[in-house]
């Protein structure tokens, strides 16, 4: 027979309500009571009904995470690390995938809502508006976008833009391309923001090829295009974007980085296994994803908290950056003139 709550309370000497906050308060508890339960629980092998606690305590335990696109490799080691966070503060987490669709985003918050403690939403593609009136019924935490009022974990794009843009320029470039990404991404705009502040305050031209797909099609795509443009070097909304630009930049006989330099954004896996290997800027996925568990966990009963965390990012740079060649470098003068 299965060991039941009774069987515990009557091992340790104690009420059944308090075998119960053990599990459900356990600041509630003495600590002494609370690591003796603790012993006897695990020595007997009880493990409590979290449908039964649910009906008590009105928690779940569980927690809802949706993101953008499952396919892309920036998101796992996110999800990763924050199933790994919240299974350490005894919680569970459901992961669903939007497919790029505000509409999907939106119905899959909705059903969630009673099954959930409270979501985190990872670069989502709804208005501000929608994601406001979402809040209202249930706890919500948007990583890797920043909105007013509702509480964040945005890792700093800006600052990792302007600071490949700075690389970029400190090699020589001076004509320059930003392949953007979706229309409506808070990340896009906050890029596209940096890269051209900071190519204008150093003196270098900056051309916008956007929107596109975020994905490695959406970068093989545009190749053809920044072939057409005289940038000597290109910053991508994502690694993917990067990868893919990289193969169609081979296709049509681009030399990656002796015409064009390229630079992504993620740091992802693929990063270091492309030939050249991709220059890049990290940003803290698996950091993102913990501190967006603790922070539902810690404000999810305060609607109007505004609670806010910026994880910085960091220029990775490998093999797909140098200096333009004495002909690129040519061609670029003769554009300028």
């Amino acid at each position: 027979m299965p060991v039941t709550i009774r069987d515990v309370a009557t091992a340790s000497g104690v009420h059944m309500s308090t075998v119960s906050r053990t599990f459900s308060a356990p600041h509630l508890v003495n600590p002494e009571t609370r690591s003796r339960v603790l012993a006897i629980a695990e020595q007997l092998g009880y493990r409590p009904n979290r449908a039964a606690r649910a009906l008590i305590t009105g928690r779940t335990h569980n927690l809802g995470l949706i993101v953008a696109d499952l396919a892309n490799p920036f998101f796992p080691p996110l999800i990763k690390a924050a199933e790994g966070q919240a299974r350490q503060r005894d919680h569970h987490i459901f992961v669903a995938d939007a497919n790029e669709d505000p509409l999907v985003e939106e119905e899959l918050v909705l059903a969630m809502a009673k099954q959930v403690d409270g979501v985190l939403l990872c670069s989502p593609r709804m208005s501000n508006s929608v994601i406001e009136q979402l809040s209202r019924d249930v706890p919500l935490v948007v990583v890797n976008r920043s909105i007013p009022g509702l509480p964040c974990v945005v890792m700093d794009v800006g600052q990792g833009a302007r600071r490949a843009v700075e690389h970029l320029v400190e090699l020589g470039h001076r004509q320059l391309a930003l392949l953007g990404g979706p229309r409506g991404s808070w990340t896009n705009r906050e890029i596209r923001r940096s890269a051209v502040a900071a190519a204008r305050l150093a003196g270098a031209e900056l051309a916008i090829i956007s929107p596109n797909p975020p994905t490695e099609e959406g970068g093989y795509a545009a190749a053809e295009l920044v072939v057409r443009d005289p940038a000597t070097a290109v910053l991508a909304y994502n690694d993917l974007m990067a990868i893919g630009l990289l193969e169609g930049l081979d296709e049509l006989g681009v030399g990656v980085p002796d015409q064009v330099s390229v630079v992504g954004i993620d740091d992802i896996e693929l990063a270091r296994r492309t030939r050249p290997k991709l220059t890049t800027v990290a940003t803290p996925a698996g950091a993102a994803g913990r501190a967006a568990v603790d922070m539902l966990l810690q404000h999810g009963d305060d609607r109007r908290t505004t609670a806010q965390a910026v994880l910085q990012t960091e220029l990775v740079v490998r093999e797909s950056t140098a200096p333009p060649s004495a002909a690129a470098a040519g061609a670029e003068t003769s554009n300028r003139e």
